[in-house]
């Protein structure tokens, strides 16, 4: 099983970036997937995460509801992070993860990608 994040980079507060996790060696419909970030300063932290069939079954950390989505398209193998009004505090490495489960759930995840980096200057 791989999970490839990217789309990290250098972004001003305010921004929108994007980003993909793509998979590969699962049966991705099968997986539930999601976004978790974690800083020097602070321990890995649940950030967004998607069922297996998204639709409704979503979660958001409350740090970033309303700023931040989470989709699927499973045809591409594929989960994206749409984040907006990003701030400084958002700063972090940002790491896919996927459970074979069809709810999402904020921990106890097995399989891990490698993490981008999101950095935002104010």
């Amino acid at each position: 099983v791989q999970l490839q994040a990217s789309g990290g980079g250098l972004v001003q507060a305010g921004g929108s970036p994007r980003l993909s996790c793509a998979a590969s060696g699962l049966v991705f419909s099968s997986y539930a997937v999601a976004w978790f970030r974690q800083t020097p300063e602070k321990e890995r932290e649940f950030v967004t995460g998607i069922g297996r069939w998204g639709g409704s079954n979503i979660k958001h950390a409350d740090s970033v509801k309303g700023r931040f989505g989470i989709s699927r398209d499973n045809a591409k193998n594929t989960v994206y992070l749409q984040m907006n009004s990003l701030k400084p505090d958002d700063t972090a490495v940002y790491y896919c993860a996927a459970r074979r489960s069809a709810l999402v759930t904020t921990s106890d995840y097995g399989y891990w990608g490698q993490g981008t980096q999101v950095t935002v200057s104010s």
